[in-house]
């Protein structure tokens, strides 16, 4: 029976945070709290740290006022993940043809059900914000260690129709975080205005935080060569015909090339290392930022 509920379990993210965990519960977190744990930190005095099975004699015969000194141990500890996701139309893109797991928001489901299931593993709470043109309090996740936390969410993801015509409610998302620093994914296309993505990355900056580019490939290209096609913009709806010619096709090329750059250097400067996901979820590539 549990063969079978691991084979049907969400893949796994193995994450991992910079800074030393700072919660009370216990997890799977470097942290420089407690005196009873794994990991040596260094040493106290015996009145400070009262465990006489830790004593450690030569660095007691080392200290010049003759204290007792013990060894203190740091215990792992629990950190609270989140995501936050951008909920607009634009997220809703996919291709003629496809299935609604190829869409952004598709992939957006696939990382909400593994991240929830990988926090559940490593014994941390998981939380869930979604934003479009405000925060999405339908589609609220408080921060919870329960271990179907996420619930029926990557269902109903999977089936919204994003009708939002912006991304501003992202601003606000910060009020429904936890206070303590926590590790939090902001999925986003962020084909917002540079100015706003600045803004953004400023309300979360007292968390660690991982923003996830997620573009798909046939935004910024369509199939045919050339002739006459009908573009859309998904936040406006507003539409247009255009003569696509390998001149255009260039052009749009050299314009997601320039984002990614002007992306890239904008998440620098907050000293931010970005995921960019153009295909289907990858945990393994989500893993692999945190490791390598």
């Amino acid at each position: 029976m549990s063969a079978v509920r691991e084979k049907s379990a969400p893949a796994e993210i193995h994450y991992r945070i910079g800074a030393p965990a700072s919660g009370h519960f216990p997890g799977r977190h470097r942290s420089r709290r407690g005196d009873s744990g794994f990991e040596f930190r260094g040493h106290a005095s015996l009145l400070d740290a009262p465990d006489p099975r830790r004593l450690d004699l030569h660095a007691s015969l080392r200290d010049p006022f003759g204290n007792w000194a013990v060894r203190v141990y740091s215990q792992r500890k629990a950190v609270p993940v989140a995501v936050v996701a951008d909920l607009s139309a634009s997220m809703g893109f996919a291709a003629a043809g496809e299935s609604s797991g190829s869409s952004k928001l598709g992939v957006v489901a696939d990382f909400v059900d593994s991240l929830a299931w990988s926090a559940w593993r490593s014994g941390d709470s998981f939380g869930f914000v979604g934003c479009d043109d405000t925060v999405r309090h339908d589609l609220l996740l408080p921060q919870s260690r329960a271990r179907g936390a996420a619930g029926e969410l990557g269902t109903v993801l999977r089936a919204l129709q994003p009708r939002g015509r912006s991304a501003a409610g992202l601003a606000e998302a910060w009020r429904w975080l936890p206070q303590r620093r926590s590790l939090v994914f902001l999925l986003s296309d962020f084909h917002l205005p540079l100015d706003d993505v600045s803004r953004l990355l400023l309300t979360l900056s007292t968390h660690e935080l991982v923003p996830v580019v997620l573009w798909d490939r046939r935004e910024f290209a369509l199939s045919a060569e050339h002739g006459l096609a009908q573009v859309a913009d998904p936040e406006t709806g507003r539409q247009r015909l255009v003569w696509w010619r390998p001149a255009l096709r260039e052009q749009w090329r050299a314009e997601q090339a320039r984002r990614h750059d002007e992306l890239l250097a904008l998440f620098g400067r907050q000293r931010l290392r970005p995921l960019f996901n153009d295909g289907g979820f990858d945990a393994d590539a989500v893993t692999r930022h945190f490791h390598a």
